[in-house]
C-alpha cells in the first residue's frame, strides 16, 4: 500500500489556517503580500515558488523593484526614532505579547517550515520554538544587558533560508527589543510564507517591523548601502558577504557577517568510536544545510580502518525521504534523518562538486541511495540526494575549499599533527570545528591552533541560544560578534568597544 500525505500537514489546510489567522497577508485574490509603510500591500512581480518536499507550488513570492524597496526603507527609518522613546517597559511589553501570540501557532509555523524548506516535522517545530524561547530569555534579562545602551536606528536583515526563525525572527525581535526598528528581506529559496506568518503576529502588537521580498540585484543597493540603515546584519554564501563587506568598508555603519567555511572535525588517538557515531548521526540534521556543519573529517591514518566502519554503520541507517508521508491517517510523520535540500538546482550542484571531486582523484567510499518506500509513486524526487563520502580529496578539487551546504563528507588522512591543524585551517576561518581524542590535555591545547571560533573537544559544537555568543574567524564572519550580551551591544550604542571580526582588529571575547 502507497503512502499518503498526511492531513496533519496537508499544504492546503495549514493556508487556510495561516488566512484565518493573519488575513492581512493576502490580497483579495490570495496573493502574497509585502509588509512595508506599516501595512500589508504591494504583491509586486509574482515569481513561483515550489516546494522541495514535491514540487508543488505553494504559492508566488511577492518580488518587489528597487523604488519600493526604497519606500520600505524610507518608512521603517522614520518609525526608529518614535520607537527608540519606548519606554523600555513597554518595548518588553509588546514583545512579551508577541512571543505569546506566536507560542499559539508554533505547530502551524514549524508546519509551513516543513513544506518551504524541505526541514522534517521535528526540525520545523524546533526551529520556531528556539526563537521563541530565545528572545524570551532576552525578554527577561534585557534590563542587565542593555544598561544605558541606546539603539542604533534601523536594522536591515538579510539572512538565508535554512533557519527562518531561530536565526531570522529571533534576530529581529531582539533588534526591536533593544529600540531598534527592523525591515528584513525574505530568503528567496524559502521560508517567505512562515516569515509572513511570524511578522504579521509581530506587527499587530505594534512592533516596528517591516518584511519585503525581492531579487539581491534589485534590493541589495537599498538594505545594504542606503544612508537610512544604521546596521546590516547578513546571513549568507562568502561570495555575497565579501561583496558587502567590501561596499560597506567605505561606510561607517555597524554590521553583522556571518559567511559559510568549512567546519572541521579532527580525529587523533582516539577509541570512543560509539561516541563518535553518535556524534555522526546528529551531525547530519537538515542534510549538513547548516552553517554550523561538519563537512570536513580529519582523521589519523592508523585510525582509517575504524572511523571507516564505524561512518559506514551510522549513515547506512539514515531514512532520507518525503517529511509529509505516513501509511494512514492517524500515524505520527515519519522520523527521518533528513528530507530534500533547498531545490533541484542545490542538488544538481551538490552533483557537480561531487563529479568534479572524482574527476580530480577522489575515492568514494560511500554513496547512499535513496529508498523508493519512503516518497510518493511518481512524486518529484529532484531535490532529495542521499549521504555520499569521499577520501583523498585533491587540491585541485573545487570541494577541497568549499562547503558543499549538503549531505556529502570528504575524509583527509593526516600522519603527523602538523597536517592535522594545516588540513582544519584549510578555508582562513570558520565558526566551529572539533577535535576527538582520548587525550583531553592535548586536544585542549591543539585546538587553540585551529582557526575556529568555537572549538568542541570529544562533542559538537553548535550555533548555541540565549547567553552562548556566536561569531567566526578569518573569512567566516566580519563585523560584530553576536550571542547574548554580545547580540544585545552589536545592536546599540554605548561606551564598550563592540567585539567582532573587523577588518583592522578581531577582538575577541574572554570565553567562547
Amino acid at each position: 500500500m502507497s503512502k499518503i500525505i498526511s492531513p496533519q500537514v496537508e499544504f492546503s489546510s495549514l493556508l487556510s489556517q495561516m488566512k484565518a489567522v493573519t488575513p492581512e497577508v493576502f490580497a483579495a485574490d490570495g496573493a502574497f503580500l509585502n509588509l512595508l509603510e506599516g501595512r500589508w500591500q504591494e504583491p509586486g512581480k509574482p515569481r513561483p515558488f515550489t516546494s522541495p518536499v514535491d514540487g508543488t507550488e505553494l504559492g508566488s513570492l511577492p518580488m518587489l523593484d528597487h523604488a519600493t524597496a526604497l519606500r520600505a526603507v524610507q518608512a521603517a527609518k522614520k518609525e526608529a526614532a518614535d520607537w527608540a522613546r519606548v519606554d523600555l517597559d513597554e518595548r518588553k511589553r509588546k514583545v512579551q505579547d508577541c512571543l505569546d501570540q506566536l507560542r499559539q501557532h508554533v505547530e502551524l509555523t514549524g508546519k509551513l517550515i516543513m513544506w518551504e524548506i524541505g526541514k522534517t516535522y521535528k526540525l520545523g517545530f524546533t526551529d520556531i520554538d528556539r526563537a521563541i524561547e530565545g528572545v524570551q530569555w532576552y525578554v527577561d534579562n534585557i534590563e542587565g544587558l542593555l544598561g544605558s545602551r541606546k539603539p542604533l536606528g534601523l536594522v536591515s536583515n538579510i539572512a538565508s533560508w535554512n533557519y527562518p526563525m531561530s536565526v531570522l525572527l529571533h534576530a529581529v525581535l531582539v533588534q526591536v527589543l533593544c529600540g531598534n526598528s527592523v525591515i528584513a528581506k525574505t530568503p528567496t529559496d524559502g521560508g517567505f510564507i512562515s516569515l509572513s506568518l511570524t511578522f504579521a503576529i509581530a506587527r499587530r502588537c505594534g512592533l516596528p517591523v517591516t518584511l519585503v521580498s525581492g531579487s539581491g540585484g534589485e534590493l541589495s543597493d537599498v538594505l545594504v548601502k542606503n544612508d537610512a540603515v544604521d546596521c546590516l546584519s547578513f546571513v549568507g554564501g562568502r561570495y555575497n558577504g565579501r561583496n558587502i563587506a567590501d561596499a560597506l568598508s567605505s561606510e561607517h555603519k555597524r554590521y553583522m557577517l556571518e559567511m559559510e567555511g568549512v567546519n572541521t572535525y579532527g580525529i587523533w588517538n582516539f577509541s570512543d568510536w560509539d561516541g563518535l557515531a553518535d556524534q555522526l548521526k546528529k551531525g547530519y540534521d537538515y542534510g549538513k544545510q547548516r552553517c554550523t556543519a561538519y563537512v570536513r573529517f580529519v582523521v589519523e591514518r592508523r585510525l582509517f580502518p575504524q572511523f571507516v566502519e564505524t561512518y559506514w554503520n551510522t549513515i547506512k541507517g539514515l531514512k532520507v525521504g518525503n517529511p509529509t508521508l505516513v501509511d494512514s491517517a492517524d500515524d505520527k510523520l515519519p522520523d527521518l534523518a533528513f528530507g530534500p535540500v533547498i531545490n533541484r538546482a542545490q542538488a544538481e550542484d551538490l552533483d557537480r562538486l561531487y563529479a568534479d571531486a572524482l574527476k580530480t582523484g577522489a575515492t568514494p567510499i560511500y554513496e547512499g541511495k535513496l529508498d523508493e518506500s519512503l516518497f510518493l509513486p511518481g512524486q518529484d524526487m529532484s531535490a532529495y540526494r542521499a549521504p555520499r563520502a569521499l577520501v583523498n580529496l585533491p587540491r585541485q578539487s573545487e570541494l577541497y575549499f568549499k562547503e558543499p551546504f549538503g549531505p556529502i563528507d570528504s575524509i583527509v588522512l593526516v600522519d603527523r599533527v602538523e597536517e592535522l591543524v594545516g588540513e582544519m585551517n584549510i578555508s582562513n576561518g570558520a565558526l566551529v570545528g572539533a577535535l576527538a581524542s582520548d587525550d583531553e590535555k592535548w586536544a585542549q591545547r591543539t585546538a587553540k591552533e585551529v582557526r575556529a571560533f568555537k572549538m568542541g573537544i570529544n562533542k559538537l559544537r553548535s550555533r548555541g541560544d540565549r547567553e552562548e555568543v556566536f561569531g567566526g574567524l578569518g573569512e567566516s564572519w566580519k563585523g560584530a560578534f553576536v550571542g547574548g550580551a554580545l547580540l544585545v551591544e552589536a545592536v546599540t550604542e554605548g561606551d564598550k568597544p563592540i567585539l567582532g571580526n573587523f577588518e583592522e582588529a578581531t577582538l575577541l571575547p574572554e570565553k567562547i
